[in-house]
């Protein structure tokens, strides 16, 4: 007997859902916003479901290239659940006093090292070397000083973008980047490949997962509407496997949404390391991870570890 997909079994779960409160009044309205980038692509095939009609919450979607758009409004109440960098979301229930918790961790790792040649097979390999990595004082700092120590020598430049014109430009032979900006270096097609997978490596070193995108919810509407959490986390859930699932179809939904270029994401989705890592296991890598931040640097994650009321529990 054929195993139904992940996605499958999640929608229709989903669907029992939205058939047994369908009679009890209107769909709950819930404000999510997402990144143009790996933390928004799994959102895509959720977002078709919702204008077909076929989810459990009413979603109004908000799409931004960079966190600092909607920090704010998940604060004032404009939004109320929001896909965001792992530490940012530490960082914002601080600032705030606790009106944001971490209701989901919705990517794993997203960094690699791209080498121009192969003389580079492990970390190992990169002491005495240059690494141009973006930027000074970030998460992906942090995690290139736990992996590589001081064997390599890091040269910080201000974005990502500038990492692969520098790498394009044939001034730099080893780049630090992470997904999309790995694929669109390797379509260029000029000699990089993949030298080091920072996640595998983060196993390797015995740190766990590398929980580096989450997923935010504002602690009041995860107080007044339980239910209409969970029914998110069932359809995003459902929305990841299928991309995760379905790659080609997936990448035309994610660029009908204006998220990414569909060729782009489509080569980019198997190196995205989307998941839904929910309660005890979300907490642990979680709180791993921001160990490693706190170390390294403390405003990583706003300057304290978080309390245990941070981590959403239904």
């Amino acid at each position: 007997m054929l195993r139904k997909p992940v996605w499958l079994a999640l929608l229709l779960s989903s669907l029992m859902l939205f058939t047994a409160c369908a009679a009890h009044g209107e769909k709950t309205q819930v404000r999510v916003a997402v990144l143009k980038g790996p933390t928004g692509l799994g959102a895509a095939w959720l977002m078709n479901e919702n204008e077909a009609g076929r989810t459990e919450n009413r979603y109004e979607f908000t799409l931004a290239g960079t966190p600092d758009a909607f920090i704010g409004q998940l604060i004032t109440g404009a939004l109320d659940i929001a896909a965001l960098p792992s530490n940012a979301i530490a960082m914002l229930a601080e600032k705030s006093n606790g009106a944001v918790q971490a209701v989901g961790i919705s990517t794993l790792g997203v960094l690699y090292v791209l080498e121009r040649g192969d003389s580079v097979q492990s970390v190992a390999d990169l002491a005495g070397k240059t690494v141009v990595c973006a930027v000074r004082g970030s998460t992906a700092e942090a995690i290139a000083g736990r992996l590589f120590g001081d064997d390599a020598e890091m040269r910080y430049v201000s974005e990502h973008s500038e990492a692969v014109a520098l790498a394009a430009q044939g001034r730099a032979d080893l780049v630090l980047i992470p997904e999309p900006f790995v694929t669109s270096l390797l379509a260029r097609d000029i000699g990089f490949r993949i030298a080091i997978d920072l996640t595998a490596a983060w196993h390797e070193s015995g740190a766990g997962e590398l929980p580096m995108g989450g997923i935010a919810v504002r602690t009041g509407f995860a107080a007044e509407n339980p239910r209409a959490v969970e029914a998110f986390l069932a359809e995003y859930a459902a929305s990841v496997a299928y991309t995760n699932e379905n790659p080609a179809e997936a990448a035309q939904l994610i660029e009908q949404y204006d998220i990414l270029q569909a060729e782009i994401a489509e080569a980019a989705i198997p190196r995205a390391n989307m998941v839904l890592i929910t309660g005890d296991a979300m907490k642990a890598a979680l709180e791993a991870y921001y160990a490693v931040l706190f170390a390294d640097d403390p405003a990583l994650i706003g300057g304290a570890l978080p309390a245990g009321a941070f981590y959403y529990a239904p």
